[in-house]
């Protein structure tokens, strides 16, 4: 059975990763035949986004089980459980994914493990579709009458199973004529903002004004930006949220000027195993990375770089959670408990 979205593409022996390195000069798709292919595109950034991420994870390892055939088992797919779980320490839907498959691994072995697998693997697929036009539907009710949003990072349909959560927000809203327009942050060092948000709402003929990320407080200033909604990668027991670098300057910035801050995950971001932000891991990536611009040097070549791909919101700066579950409105322990529960 295929299954195709903005970014990915399943047939049943093999899948399709849009490289969204590329993106918008060129639309590339590469093939993706086991874990180690799945890890070094997630890695890689080839595939990124949490949801997105998960997803690849569980094909992934679909595709490994299919590869070992007759010897698969949960024993012989550990070693590639352990490189997809490397691949990227931030998001959690990534082991959440990983973790699920296990459980349905744990007592089978061969053709029925395969099976299993890859069935298992498409549900967490379209369940994330269906988890973000639920988003969508209880986002947009948050968002006032002709609202101009500010959005970070890329959190649509590339970087989820299909319609995004903070950018399926953003459409659902367009499509009941409750949107005025989009301001999306550029997104440095990576540029997801420039390079996808913006190619993504062009696409579906939303108005987007691309901004560098220093202008979102003089957007704020002016009383051109009625709500900031993002996305997250991991969503902690209290409430505070890992995001995209840049996403705590923005809830500040939101706060200061009285303007709400909205985050959109599906239950699957949330990890209750950790109790605060503290604990999160936050990814490092390469300094070459803040250094150039698609292989254009911009700085010293030994100049030193700090380079975390995420930074925590803490809970308090936060308006509300929107899952595929409810609202989380000014979101505590116990509230984010009491959402998990159901």
């Amino acid at each position: 059975m295929a299954i195709n979205s903005a970014a990915i593409r399943w047939h049943d022996d093999h899948l399709e990763l849009l490289d969204q390195r590329r993106l918008p000069a060129e639309t590339i798709w590469l093939p993706i035949h086991g874990s180690d292919d799945a890890a070094t595109a997630i890695h890689d950034m080839v595939v990124r986004g949490a949801p997105a991420i998960g997803i690849t994870a569980a094909y992934g390892l679909a595709l490994e089980a299919a590869r070992l055939g007759h010897d698969a088992s949960a024993l012989a797919l550990a070693p590639a459980i352990a490189t997809l779980a490397a691949s990227r320490p931030t998001a959690v839907n990534l082991f959440w994914a990983l973790e699920r498959l296990q459980g349905v691994a744990s007592d089978l072995s061969g053709a029925a493990l395969i099976s299993a697998l890859k069935a298992d693997a498409q549900a967490i697929h379209q369940e994330d579709l269906a988890a973000n036009q639920r988003m969508g539907e209880l986002g947009a009710d948050l968002l006032p009458d002709n609202a101009s949003v500010y959005t970070h990072c890329n959190t649509g349909a590339l970087a989820t199973g299909g319609h995004g959560t903070a950018l399926g927000i953003i459409r659902t809203a367009w499509s009941r004529g409750n949107l005025q327009e989009v301001y999306a942050g550029e997104t440095r060092p990576w540029l997801q903002g420039s390079r996808l948000t913006s190619w993504e709402l062009l696409n579906d003929g939303i108005p987007v004004t691309l901004v560098a990320d220093s202008a979102a407080g003089q957007l704020m200033q002016q009383g051109k930006v009625q709500a900031v909604i993002v996305g997250a990668d991991r969503i902690t027991a209290n409430g505070d949220t890992a995001n995209k670098i840049g996403t705590y300057n923005l809830a500040v910035l939101a706060r200061h000027h009285g303007i709400p801050f909205i985050v959109a995950a599906p239950l699957s971001t949330l990890d209750a195993e950790l109790p605060d932000g503290s604990h999160i891991v936050i990814e490092e990536r390469d300094a070459s990375e803040v250094r150039s611009i698609q292989g254009k040097t911009l700085a010293p070549a030994h100049c030193p770089v700090y380079n975390p791909a995420f930074d925590v919101t803490p809970a308090e700066l936060i308006t509300a959670i929107v899952t595929e579950r409810g609202v989380i409105r000014a979101p505590t322990t116990d509230t984010l408990l009491a959402h998990l529960r159901g």
